[in-house]
């Protein structure tokens, strides 16, 4: 109005297309990754629960070395900034070094697996994280963008309770991610883990398939108690229409592993746990025959490790 001969002023709203917003998201660094990113990567696994408590993390872990172990490239993220602990499970801790393109080298774990975590760029292994969306949403891109993946069958990303700021960010950034949902028999662990299921089905994000977790408890001589019930992975699965991958027992031996970063697949195969996670890698593999990379582009160069870390890519809180 402030302009020579203009006597009015109308503005109009629309409905921006999907071409539109994804055009948007680019500009502002919140679309899908660029193609270098991921390109050798063939399946993307996000593992949920809905809330925590119900061995979300180890399971993420043990399949991650249960799949290696099956013949298959695995890796785990760990994208669950504020519990981080899948260095602790898997065995591996330390600083990542920054190849030649400046990308950050993920750390090899117990039977070859290729871990990153918020851990590796902290000063003390149980240093707190105190970081609202925006910080979570760019060291969650790095994590997929900037660091070195290679040629892997599978990435499985640990994901952490609930069904915000990371999950919709992963949303938006690989839309092709599968869900695998973790719960307990227990009919409370199983009603929240639908609505993880519900918020991955919201953006159009596929869910592969249930694991039952702490399923049952068996004694020595052989008596069986249902200490979180019965029934829910298999309910939850019938809801969804999806497949209930497996069901893991309460072991000890599992827990113990997991603290003592020795993943129960590889430490004691023969395990009732350790089976159920085979089974369950087994499962997962049927379920993903993809052949392709998740997002289709060109190899990079060959990577050449520095002898050290000459800084790191994610962003520190102060």
């Amino acid at each position: 109005m402030a302009l020579g001969g203009v006597s009015s002023v109308t503005v109009g709203f629309d409905v921006l297309s999907p071409d539109e917003k994804q055009t948007l998201q680019t500009r502002l660094g919140r679309g899908v990754l660029p193609q270098g990113a991921l390109a050798q990567v063939k399946n993307v696994i996000c593992v949920g629960s809905g809330k925590g408590g119900v061995g979300k993390s180890t399971v993420t872990a043990n399949l991650a070395a249960a799949l290696q172990e099956e013949g298959m490239a695995a890796a785990a993220m760990d994208a669950d900034v504020w519990g981080y602990s899948i260095p602790r499970m898997l065995g591996v801790h330390g600083r990542p070094m920054i190849d030649g393109q400046r990308k950050i080298l993920p750390l090899d774990a117990a039977g070859g697996v290729k871990v990153i975590s918020i851990e590796f760029f902290l000063d003390r292994e149980d240093q707190a994280i105190v970081w609202r969306g925006p910080m979570l949403h760019k060291a969650i891109r790095q994590f997929l963008e900037d660091v070195a993946w290679g040629e892997l069958d599978y990435l499985l990303i640990d994901l952490p309770p609930g069904t915000g700021d990371v999950t919709m960010t992963l949303a938006q950034l690989l839309p092709q991610a599968r869900f695998l949902i973790v719960t307990t028999p227990q009919p409370a662990a199983q009603t929240v883990a639908k609505r993880a299921a519900e918020a991955a089905e919201r953006y159009d994000l596929e869910v592969v398939g249930i694991v039952e977790n702490m399923s049952g408890f068996t004694t020595p001589s052989g008596e069986r108690f249902s200490i979180f019930g019965e029934g829910g992975g298999r309910e939850l699965a019938d809801q969804l229409d999806v497949p209930l991958l497996g069901q893991v027992p309460l072991q000890e031996e599992l827990r113990i592993g997991s603290d003592e970063g020795r993943p129960l697949v590889i430490d004691d195969p023969d395990a009732p746990a350790a089976q159920a996670l085979r089974h369950i890698a087994r499962g997962l593999i049927a379920a993903t025959p993809q052949q392709t990379p998740v997002l289709q582009a060109a190899s990079g160069p060959a990577l050449e490790a520095v002898p050290e870390v000459t800084g790191t890519a994610l962003p520190m809180a102060p």
